[in-house]
């Protein structure tokens, strides 16, 4: 019996150590562009500015990734979280061009599909708070995928997390700050 709890005790740390370790690894991810985290978002990248995607550097990016994905959204909007932009579909590389054409499906500068943001358009639309709202954050959320995922273009944030389910290896967030005044 004692043999029996024993083996039992064995099987679960070892089970919890396997799910932690998979924890750790969804988080090694690193992103980075031209302006580092907390720091305020060159206005090229915004509503003021050309209102291009920023380049996103990845390093540490797995052997195993088959895709990425990336949400960008704003968290401190005054109607609740503000999505930018979803994206998903791209061939694993260690940088994503800057200024990704607004368009549902491409295959040059880079293979990506895009979604619908909260503006109601299809791909980037950069930070745009009210005047005077205050200092806004954007997180810059990319996530490395074991899959292509069967999405339409056009979807929504949520229908891309919902799709991404079980499917995330890694993730990396950049935090990029943005005020209009």
């Amino acid at each position: 019996m004692k043999g029996v709890l024993v083996l039992i005790l064995l099987i679960l740390v070892v089970f919890a150590v396997g799910c932690t370790q998979k924890e750790v690894d969804v988080m090694e991810l690193k992103v980075s562009s031209v302006f580092k985290e907390g720091d305020v978002i060159p206005v090229k990248y915004t509503c003021e500015g050309a209102d291009v995607s920023p380049p996103l550097k990845l390093e540490g990016l797995s052997k195993d990734a088959v895709s990425i994905a990336i949400i960008v959204d704003d968290p401190d909007a005054p109607i609740g979280t503000f999505v930018h932009w979803v994206a998903w579909n791209i061939p694993p590389m260690e940088e994503i061009p800057e200024g990704i054409p607004k368009l549902r499906e491409l295959s040059s500068p880079i293979e990506v599909v895009q979604g619908r943001n909260d503006f109601g358009r299809i791909g980037y639309n950069g930070p745009c708070p009210p005047r005077g709202h205050g200092i806004h954050h954007y997180h810059f959320k990319v996530y490395v995928l074991d899959t292509k995922l069967d999405l339409s273009s056009g979807a929504t944030k949520s229908e891309l997390e919902k799709a991404m389910e079980g499917h995330v290896i890694q993730k990396g967030e950049l935090i990029g700050l943005y005020e209009r005044k």
